[in-house]
């Protein structure tokens, strides 16, 4: 019989396991097995909780995008109602440790690849995907019209992204003065 309240910590092993496996290993060479090893649990308790790797993928994901989403609460929390300082916060968000360190960056990849292929990822992705662009957008939106907002939207999530998916690829520590610099930039540019 399972001790009482331990599903949340199981998990929570499970996904940092998973972060762990993914970064040292890659998507592709990591195996329940190993997850389970990191953790110190039997595979079983991965298919319990999960119902194999690509659940266990999911869950981290999940556990990735609460984390940006809270780094997004508090960091807007901290600027108030100012649009641009609004914005410079989703950007700093999405540049925050818990999204740049390593192991979350190649989760991250991992999880844009097969969210081509799984239907369940493909959903977590467009969720991501829309909940960037509409937090930017009603950013924008409190100072210009609908179609200047839309343009300026696509802009600054095309930076976030296209900055982001750079610094992944490097395989190393990410300098992020450089990419917050150019987002910030453009956000002012926006403003003038």
């Amino acid at each position: 019989m399972p001790k009482v309240g331990m599903q949340p910590i199981r998990r929570q092993q499970l996904i940092e396991a998973t972060l762990s496996a993914v970064n040292e290993l890659g998507f592709a060479e990591t195996s329940i097995q190993q997850i389970a090893q990191r953790a110190g649990v039997s595979t079983g308790i991965i298919s319990h909780y999960f119902k194999g790797k690509n659940g266990l993928i999911e869950a981290t994901m999940r556990y990735l995008l609460q984390q940006l989403a809270q780094s997004l609460t508090d960091k807007q929390a901290e600027v108030g109602n100012d649009p641009e300082q609004r914005l410079m916060a989703i950007v700093q968000a999405n540049f925050a440790a818990s999204q740049t360190n390593q192991a979350a960056m190649k989760v991250w990849l991992a999880f844009w690849a097969n969210s081509l292929h799984q239907p369940e990822l493909h959903r977590l992705q467009q969720i991501n995907h829309h909940r960037l662009h509409s937090n930017i957008k009603f950013e924008f939106l409190k100072v210009f019209d609908a179609k200047r907002a839309e343009k300026a939207a696509q802009g600054l999530a095309a930076l976030i992204d296209g900055f982001w998916l750079r610094g992944a690829l490097m395989n190393e520590e990410m300098n992020l003065s450089i990419p917050i610099e150019i987002c910030q930039q453009f956000i002012r540019n926006q403003f003038e």
